[in-house]
C-alpha cells in the first residue's frame, strides 16, 4: 500500500524500515524456514515410516517452547526499546552494529528460534533412521521423509553458524568487540560470509519439504508410480549437499576476486541441476496418467509453474554479468518470492489441502477450495511478476520511496496484493468451517497408498495398533 504511489502515504520512512525488517524475521523465522518440515513433518513423518512417534517426544515439546517463546520476542521487538528494528531481516553489519533501534530484540528472536529448527532436525534425523516400520529400506521410503531427511541435516548443521553469527552481532552492539565495525577494525564483509554460509542453504530448509509434498501429491492424484524414484531421493540430498557451496553468489558486488565470482557463479548452476530433475520427473509421472482434478492437484500445479519462473530467474542472479546489473533491485524481491511464496507457500497450501481430511476427519468445499487456488495465483503474480520488470527497469529493494518511472509497476503490484488476501479469505473460511462441519472424511478420500492413508481418519494417538510390514515401495499403483 505505501509503494502504490510514490511519496509518503501511510508509513514514515523509519516504520517502512520497522515493517519489512520485522515481517521478514517473522515469515522466515516464524513460518517459512518451520512451516512444512516443523508442522507436517511431525504430524505426517511418523505415520509415513510407519512409526508412532518420533524418537524423542519431549524434546519435540521442548523445541515448540523454545519456537513459541522465539515468536512472543520476535513481535515484542516492534514495541519495547528505542524503536522498532530497521535493518532488514539480514541485519547487515555495520548499519546493524550502529543503529539506534531495538535491534538486539530481534537477533535475539532468531537465535532462539535456531535452537528449535536445531532439536527439530535432530529428532527427524533419529526418527528416519531408527523407527522407519520392519521392511521399509532406505528406498522404500516415501519421497516426503527423504525431502525431510535432507533438510534436517541441513538445520543440524548450518544453523549453528547463523546462531554464533549472531551472537557476535549482540556482542559487538554490548561490548564494542570489533568483529564486525570497520571502525573497531572489524570486518563487515564477514558478517555477509557467515550469513549467507546459514542463510542459503536455509532456502533449501523452506524448498526442500514443499518439494517432498509435491511428490506425494502428483502420483496420488495422476495414479502412477513416480518417474525415477531414487533420482528424486538422491536429489534431495544433492540439493542438501551443494547448497552449502553457493553462498557467494550473494556477493558478488561486494568485492570478491574475480576467481571467487565465477567459482560460487559454476556451483550455483550445478545447484540447479537436482531441482530440474525433479521437475522433469513430476511431469514424466504425470505423463499419461489417470489425473484426478482435485483441490491439492492445482496447487501442485501452481507450485511447478511458480517454481520454474523462481528457479530461471535464479540462473539470471547466478550469472555474473546479469546480477551485476539487477543485484539489490526489485528483481531479487520477485525472484526471491516466487521461490518462497511461489514456492513453499503454495506446497503448504496443497498440504493443507490434501492432509486435511487425514487431519481432521471431515472434507472441505472443494468447489470453494478451486476458487481459493485461482485467486491466490492470480493474486500471487499480479503482485510479483511487475517487480521482475520494475527491477531490470532500475528500481532499487528495500526503498521508502521511488522515481515516478516506477510507479506503473509497484501500482499493479498492489491491486495484485489485495486480490492475494482476498484468495486467503477464502482458505480460511473454507477449512475452518469445514473443520467443524464439514462433510464426514472417508479414510482414504484420495486413493493414496502411503502409510498414512491406510489408518483411520484422524490419526488414533499412537498412529498405529499394529506396526506395519512394508514388502514394496510407497507407490505402486498397477
Amino acid at each position: 500500500m505505501e509503494l502504490a504511489q510514490p511519496g509518503q502515504d501511510f508509513l514514515s520512512a523509519q516504520s517502512y524500515n520497522a515493517v519489512f525488517t520485522v515481517h521478514g524475521v517473522i515469515m522466515i523465522f516464524l513460518v517459512v524456514i518451520p512451516g512444512l518440515a516443523a508442522v507436517f513433518g511431525n504430524l505426517f513423518m511418523p505415520i509415513m515410516i510407519g512409526a508412532r512417534d518420533v524418537s524423542f517426544p519431549k524434546l519435540n515439546l521442548f523445541s515448540f517452547y523454545i519456537y513459541m517463546f522465539g515468536a512472543v520476542l520476535a513481535v515484542i521487538s516492534l514495541f519495547i526499546g528505542k524503536g522498532a528494528p530497521d535493518t532488514g531481516w539480514t541485519f547487515y553489519a555495520p548499519y546493524s552494529t550502529q543503529s539506534g533501534s531495538n535491534v538486539i530484540a530481534a537477533v535475539l528472536a532468531a537465535f532462539v528460534l535456531g535452537f528449535s529448527s536445531i532439536l527439530t532436525g535432530l529428532n527427524f534425523i533419529v526418527t528416519i533412521h531408527r523407527l522407519r516400520a520392519p521392511g521399509m529400506t532406505w528406498f522404500k521410503m516415501p519421497l516426503f521423509p527423504w525431502s525431510l531427511y535432507a533438510t534436517a541435516w541441513i538445520q543440524l548443521l548450518a544453523t549453528p553458524i547463523v546462531g554464533i553469527t549472531l551472537l557476535m552481532l549482540v556482542a559487538e552492539r554490548l561490548f564494542k568487540i570489533g568483529f564486525f565495525d570497520p571502525n573497531l577494525g572489524g570486518d563487515p564483509i564477514l558478517f555477509q560470509h557467515l550469513f549467507w554460509i546459514y542463510s542459503h542453504p536455509a532456502v533449501y530448509v523452506m524448498i526442500l519439504p514443499a518439494m517432498g509434498v509435491i511428490t506425494e501429491i502428483i502420483p496420488t492424484f495422476a495414479k502412477r508410480k513416480v518417474f525415477g524414484y531414487k533420482a528424486i531421493a538422491l536429489s534431495s540430498v544433492a540439493i542438501a549437499a551443494v547448497g552449502y557451496l553457493v553462498w557467494g553468489h550473494h556477493m558478488y558486488t561486494a568485492g570478491m576476486s574475480g576467481t571467487a565470482r565465477w567459482f560460487f557463479s559454476f556451483l550455483t548452476f550445478i545447484v540447479a541441476v537436482p531441482s530440474a530433475i525433479k521437475v522433469f520427473n513430476w511431469i514424466s509421472t504425470m505423463y499419461k496418467g489417470s489425473i484426478s482434478l482435485e483441490p491439492p492437484f492445482y496447487f501442485a500445479m501452481a507450485f511447478i509453474f511458480n517454481f520454474m519462473i523462481g528457479g530461471l530467474t535464479g540462473l539470471i542472479l547466478g550469472s555474473l554479468a546479469t546480477d551485476i546489473h539487477v543485484h539489490d533491485t526489485a528483481f531479487v524481491v520477485a525472484h526471491f518470492h516466487y521461490i518462497i511464496f511461489g514456492g513453499m507457500g503454495f506446497a503448504f497450501l496443497a498440504a493443507l489441502h490434501y492432509w486435511f481430511p487425514k487431519i481432521y476427519g471431515r472434507m472441505y468445499n472443494h468447489k470453494m477450495a478451486n476458487w481459493s487456488c485461482v485467486t491466490i495465483f492470480v493474486g500471487f503474480t499480479v503482485l510479483y511478476f511487475p517487480q521482475f520488470i520494475v527491477g531490470l527497469q532500475g528500481m532499487p529493494r528495500r526503498y521508502f520511496d521511488y522515481l515516478p518511472q516506477f510507479q506503473t509497476g509497484h501500482f499493479i503490484s498492489a491491486i495484485g496484493a489485495f486480490i492475494l488476501g482476498i484468495g486467503f479469505v477464502l482458505v480460511f473460511m473454507n477449512l475452518v468451517r469445514s473443520a467443524k462441519t464439514g462433510k464426514i472424511a472417508e479414510s482414504n478420500p484420495w486413493g493414496g497408498l502411503t502409510l498414512e492413508w491406510q489408518i483411520a481418519s484422524p490419526p488414533t494417538v499412537e498412529n498405529f495398533d499394529e506396526i506395519p510390514v512394508i514388502t514394496e515401495g510407497p507407490y505402486e499403483y498397477k
